[in-house]
């Protein structure tokens, strides 16, 4: 779906426990993806840029980073999957709402329960003899 070419990816020393490992092997993965500069279509684009998420910068970078693994090829893998994911949560169009209004069958009903409410409450008024 995406070129390699347009995605970049930097390995980086991953956070938390992990023992010595942690200090010498750069297993987490910063994934960076120019939304202006790639080959999708230019709709994608615009919602991409006007998703409303952290990991878009001002400049229309996407910046993701995956250290849940140990490996860094589980890491990269799932940083291009979370990327993946994006782009098909933004390539979803919703449908288009068409303003309806309710039926007369619901209308009558809402109005019985208002009169029903309504004697309920004057019932438990104050009986004047």
């Amino acid at each position: 779906m995406i070129p390699e070419n347009e995605i970049r990816i930097v390995a980086i020393r991953a956070q938390g426990a992990g023992g010595q490992n942690v200090n010498k092997v750069s297993s987490a993965v910063t994934l960076f993806f120019d939304i202006p500069a790639s080959s999708l279509k230019d709709e994608i684009k615009q919602r991409l840029l006007q998703l409303n998420d952290r990991r878009v910068t001002g400049d229309g970078v996407v910046v993701i980073k995956a250290q849940n693994y140990r490996s860094f090829e589980k890491n990269r893998a799932d940083a291009l999957l979370r990327l993946e994911e994006m782009i098909k949560k933004v390539s979803h169009v919703p449908k288009k709402r068409r303003p309806t209004k309710p039926g007369k069958g619901a209308r009558t009903r809402r109005l019985d329960s208002k009169t029903k409410h309504g004697q309920t409450k004057t019932l438990r008024g104050k009986i004047d003899f």
